[in-house]
């Protein structure tokens, strides 16, 4: 199965729009000379006597043992945006760091273009500590492997078969039980930079370098069915695990597959989920459906969440089950929306202290009264900087899917495919109905008001979401179009094909198949019933938290607050308020009976309130 992407995948959804916009203004703000500057020095080629006044700091400060893993993640974004969106100004930046990069692998000898030294490799091969410079190293592949794939970049492909070398004859003078020791201290994604390169250079090499790096401390506990996951550090294995499943696309050895499958079960299927999706804490695996003791200030790393999409990703592609897509949806609303590019609402009149945005946090606290603690564009260079850039980089994917004549349709953005079914060409658009939730379009501005006779037949925001298809062909096509039923839906799913019902279900385990003989024109619409949902702890159920729809809801509170509801219809003591404003509808809750009432909001518009996303529930009478 192919994941569409690329130019193949056009989003007009707004908000993601803007976090696109935002990402490639990001990427466009940070200067080359500062990206590069680590790698300058290590080359000899750094021209100045003091570092410039505006150089990265934090975990790109050239004390920092990670320095110069960032211009790896920058480069796969610029890549990414590239492909998606022909950025000819953006690739040109991209274009001419590759070029500085293969002057620093000259002056380096012809081989090592790492922006820290090599000892540190032989340092923990000696045993002395070192903060993970393969990780570093993986990313500069990473970055380079992409321009590449993405760019077209074969400068950038040459780099890294260069750089390839040193690793294999390096990692070539350990023993087995040796180099297991290595593979201990955080690799990042070395392993699956050795599966790609296979893949585009089918050089013996990288055989060789997929057997040394395979980590059978790791991988072979996951096969038979025991957890070496609980308490360990989740990014380290994360990427491992994605080099297993790029492995097996490459060699088609089942192995790779059978290590991948068992890493699932081990960390998602027997391990349980948060309500937003995620299953750390403090960078550690939480243990097995035991998340209660885990709410701290350090929950839902979002380097976990973007190597989690693609780790569900590859297994949608390799077993199209809708539960991956749904483990996507909840992580991308209430993990990289959530913890990226904050925006608050534009509010006429509001004014307050906190600012208007955000750019990253590194956690999302799950304890009640904490904040996102948002880091500076310059100051901080932790990991989530460079997922976030990718994430932002790549939001057109996951949303459609293709194997031969079916499109998969997994994710509810207005958006459009453009792809083609034994040879001819298809258009596919999707658009939401603004009335049913989105900004709703019969409003310019406050004072200019565009008469729309629909905005009165909706008094309150529909308890639905509705997503129109139009089909566009030269001529008809028959081809399955299969469509993702959350499992968040209040009631059965309504389907429509040219104005006449074609069924209902509330099925989400198995996708709705539509096969037919598509028309230019087609219309096919999708009503899919939302509300509010508690979901609780996997180990208290008198513990939990709020979903409308897929996306959590946070109450903002200053400390910790107890629900006390009347009944077991726990969902029904939250109501919306203030639901519109001019031309748009607005996602504000409180509660009903509490006092004081408490606010809620969607996790992703939360900026620097604090809030609390789990509340104890108790019964009126035991107040």
């Amino acid at each position: 199965m192919e994941a569409l992407r690329g130019r193949n995948v056009k989003i007009f959804d707004g908000e993601l729009r803007r976090r696109q916009r935002a990402n490639r203004e990001y990427l466009m703000r940070l200067k080359s000379s500062n990206l590069l500057i680590n790698f300058l020095l290590e080359a000899g080629r750094y021209p100045g006597r003091e570092l410039p006044q505006d150089a990265h700091g934090g975990w790109e400060s050239p004390v920092c043992q990670l320095r110069g893993h960032f211009l790896g993640h920058w480069l796969s974004a610029a890549a990414m945006h590239y492909a998606a969106s022909n950025d000819h100004e953006l690739k040109a930046k991209a274009d001419a760091i590759i070029d500085e990069l293969a002057e620093c692998q000259k002056d380096n000898g012809g081989r090592w273009v790492g922006p820290i030294p090599e000892k540190y490799l032989d340092w923990i091969a000696k045993g002395k500590p070192v903060w993970a410079p393969q990780y570093t190293l993986h990313k500069v592949f990473m970055g380079l492997v992409d321009m590449y794939l993405y760019a077209g970049n074969t400068k950038a492909l040459e780099i890294a078969d260069k750089f390839a070398d040193w690793f294999l004859d390096w990692s070539g003078q350990f023993t087995r039980e040796k180099f297991d020791d290595i593979l201990d201290v955080e690799t990042g994604g070395m392993l699956e930079v050795w599966a790609e390169l296979l893949h585009i250079t089918g050089k013996e090499k990288y055989k060789t370098l997929l057997e040394r790096y395979y980590r059978s401390r790791l991988f072979t506990p996951l096969l038979e069915g025991k957890d070496p996951l609980t308490n360990m550090h989740a990014n380290t294995t994360i990427p491992e695990i994605l080099g297993c499943a790029r492995a097996y696309e490459v060699t088609g050895e089942q192995k790779w597959l059978d290590i991948v499958k068992a890493y699932w079960r081990c960390a998602v299927t027997e391990r349980g989920c948060l309500a937003t999706g995620g299953q750390t804490s403090g960078e550690v695996w939480m243990p097995k459906m035991k998340m209660k003791a885990r709410l701290g200030d350090k929950n839902q790393e979002h380097c976990t969440v973007y190597n989690m999409i693609r780790l569900a990703d590859f297994l949608f592609r390799h077993d199209p089950d809708p539960a991956y897509a749904q483990y996507i949806e909840y992580n991308l609303y209430n993990g990289i929306m959530a913890q990226t590019y904050y925006q608050e609402y534009y509010l006429t009149g509001n004014k307050h202290n906190n600012p208007s945005s955000g750019l990253l946090t590194y956690f999302l606290p799950m304890k009640a009264g904490l904040r996102k603690d948002w880091a500076g564009e310059t100051d901080s260079f932790f990991c989530c900087h460079g997922t976030m850039v990718q994430a932002n980089a790549s939001l057109n994917r996951g949303i459609y899917y293709q194997e031969k004549d079916e499109i998969y349709v997994c994710q509810y953005f207005a958006s459009e495919l453009n792809t083609a079914i034994n040879g001819e060409e298809l258009k596919l658009v999707q658009a939401q109905d603004s009335m049913s939730g989105s900004l709703m379009n019969s409003s310019n501005t406050a004072g200019m008001q565009k008469l729309n006779e629909l905005t009165a037949q909706h008094e309150n925001m529909p308890g639905y979401r509705k997503y129109e298809f139009t089909v566009h062909t030269a001529k008809p096509l028959t081809f399955t179009l299969s469509l993702r039923i959350p499992e968040w839906i209040m009631a059965e799913a309504s389907i429509y094909i040219n104005g006449l019902l074609h069924g209902k279900t509330s099925d989400s385990s198995s996708f709705y198949r539509l096969s037919r003989q598509w028309k230019d024109g087609d219309k096919l619409v999708l009503i899919l019933p939302i509300g509010i949902r508690f979901i609780p702890l996997p180990d208290d159920d008198s513990i939990g938290a709020f979903r409308y729809g897929p996306e959590v809801l946070a109450g903002i509170c200053e400390k910790e607050r107890i629900l006390y509801v009347e009944d077991d219809d726990i969902a029904s003591e939250i109501e919306m308020e203030n639901e519109r404003e001019w031309g748009s509808w607005r996602y504000f809750f409180k509660t009903k009976n509490q006092n004081p009432v408490i606010e809620l909001r969607r996790i992703r518009d939360i900026g620097y309130e604090p809030f609390q996303v789990y509340f104890k529930v108790k019964r009126i009478q035991d107040k």
